[in-house]
Parts: structure tokens; sequence; C-alpha cells
């Protein structure tokens, strides 16, 4: 089936970036994988509004990617620290593709900011995209097929045309 026929309303894409997508959001993910966890740090490592940043946290919290625990520092109040959900730890292969990319066009000339390497051998650790069998694949080597969600969109009748033709809308 052409792409262009295909409704994209139910893209895991999109719905992950209509979590991920909006601003300071991977910067707040990046400062807890990177072990930050409480507000007042986060806030004062990222620079970014307490208001937007409770409305960031509170939206990562209700989408499950973080989860709030309380704690308490002798004579304050009980404050909240923010942890990675499973949800949210599977988002590390993202921040890893991001910073590889980030390393090989936007580093300084004298290199990365940070070094990612594997605790066991100390080697660089990178990004691979990987089939279920254990190959690693590259983006000539990859193809799409309809999902079972997937649906025919209908704009100027070209779903409609294409269902005529013997194509079937789920």
């Amino acid at each position: 089936m052409d792409y262009l026929l295909q409704d994209t309303s139910n893209c895991s894409v999109g719905r992950t970036v209509d979590i991920v997508g909006r601003s300071w959001v991977l910067l707040i993910l990046r400062e807890i994988v990177r072990g930050v966890h409480r507000f007042s740090d986060i806030q004062d490592h990222l620079g970014v509004s307490r208001s937007v940043l409770a409305d960031r946290l509170e939206g990562l919290v209700a989408d499950g990617v973080l989860q709030r625990r309380d704690y308490r520092v002798d004579g304050q109040r009980p404050r909240s620290e923010y942890r990675l959900t499973r949800k949210g730890w599977d988002l590390y292969p993202i921040f890893t593709a991001l910073r590889d990319w980030g390393d090989r066009y936007l580093a300084d000339p004298a290199g990365p900011a940070l070094l990612v390497t594997h605790a066991g051998c100390g080697a660089p650790v990178h990004a691979v995209v990987m089939c279920e069998a254990g190959h690693a694949v590259h983006r000539g080597a990859v193809e799409g097929r309809l999902g079972p969600s997937s649906r025919l969109r209908s704009v100027d009748g070209l779903a409609i045309r294409y269902a005529e033709m013997g194509g079937a809308q789920r």
C-alpha cells in the first residue's frame, strides 16, 4: 500500500512525540537519566521556570514515564523527587541516539562534552538498530508493512479509490 494512503493519526512515532516533543521534556529527562532527581536541582541545572518544570513533570508522571517519590529533609516540608519508570528507561536508546548524532555533528571542536562508556570494558556506547533476531539493521535493509491497527485515510477520495481497486481498509 502507498504510505500516503495510510492514516497517521494512530502512529507510534506521533504518539511518542506528543509526550517527549514538548519543550524542555527531553532535557528534563536527560537530567533524571544523569541522576538529578529533585525539582530544585533540575530547575537550577536547566534554568527552566518553576511553572514549566512543574507542568512537564506532572505530564511525565501522568504518562507513566516518571514516578514521584516523596522525601523529607529534617526541618523542612515534604518534597518530591522524580525517578524513571520502566517505561521511562525504555527511552534510554533515544538519548543514546541523540547523543551519538550530536557528538557527530554538533560537538565542540575539542570533542563531545560527555563520553559514555560501557562500565564492563570501557568501550564507547552507541545506539544500534537491531531486529528481534539480533541482526544489526541499516536504513536500506528495512521494509514497512501494515500493522494490525493500520487504517486508510480519506482525503479527496483516495481511500475510497484504493478500496475500489481491491485494497481493504482495516
